[in-house]
């Protein structure tokens, strides 16, 4: 059996998870004092609600089955954890003269481009700039922090020559040597 897929799910006070049969699978929903998430889960696995744990079991054991039941189990436990607790990405910009701003629904961003870039921020995102070379996002589910803290990043991903750009907290980024001059004789 899976080791993380065997684990039981600890359902935290404060969070409800309700199951209810779709076609094709079990659909999931989740609520907590930080949202409400839902997921469609395949029929390979099946969702046990029991008095304060979810339990996750497969059907068979077939190849797909076993590498979905670990999946669908961390699936199901990011979204109890989104709901009690969400998560946190935090950006660091670095650059002179590179600055962020959260206006409105959108985030600006000044890089070293000729003109501003902005970027929309998606529902159920929540995001701010402490200070002009830091983001934070949060959110309830962590597909969608993570995903959106990548595009973020992509804009203007560090350059391995000064380490300019926009990378993750505490992201170690190796740094190449320069051209060095030698004379020629």
């Amino acid at each position: 059996m899976s080791r993380i897929g065997k684990k039981p799910i600890p359902i935290v006070s404060g969070v409800k998870v309700n199951s209810s049969s779709v076609e094709g699978g079990t659909r999931i929903a989740v609520e907590g004092p930080k949202g409400k998430l839902d997921f469609d889960f395949r029929d390979e696995v099946s969702i046990a609600v029991e008095d304060d744990k979810v339990v996750v079991t497969r059907s068979d054991d077939e190849a797909f089955s076993r590498s979905y039941h670990g999946t669908a189990r961390s699936l199901l436990a990011n979204m109890v954890q989104g709901v009690s607790e969400g998560f946190t990405r935090k950006l660091e910009i670095i650059g002179v003269g590179y600055n962020a701003q959260v206006q409105g629904k959108k985030l600006v961003l000044q890089i070293g481009f000729c003109h501003p870039v902005e970027m929309a921020i998606p529902q159920g995102l929540e995001l701010e700039a402490p200070s002009p070379t830091n983001i934070t996002i949060t959110g309830v589910d962590k597909q969608l922090v993570g995903e959106f803290a990548a595009v973020v990043r992509r804009v203007r991903p560090p350059e391995p020559y000064k380490g300019k750009g926009i990378r993750y907290e505490n992201e170690q980024v190796k740094l190449k040597a320069g051209k060095a001059f030698t004379s020629g004789e």
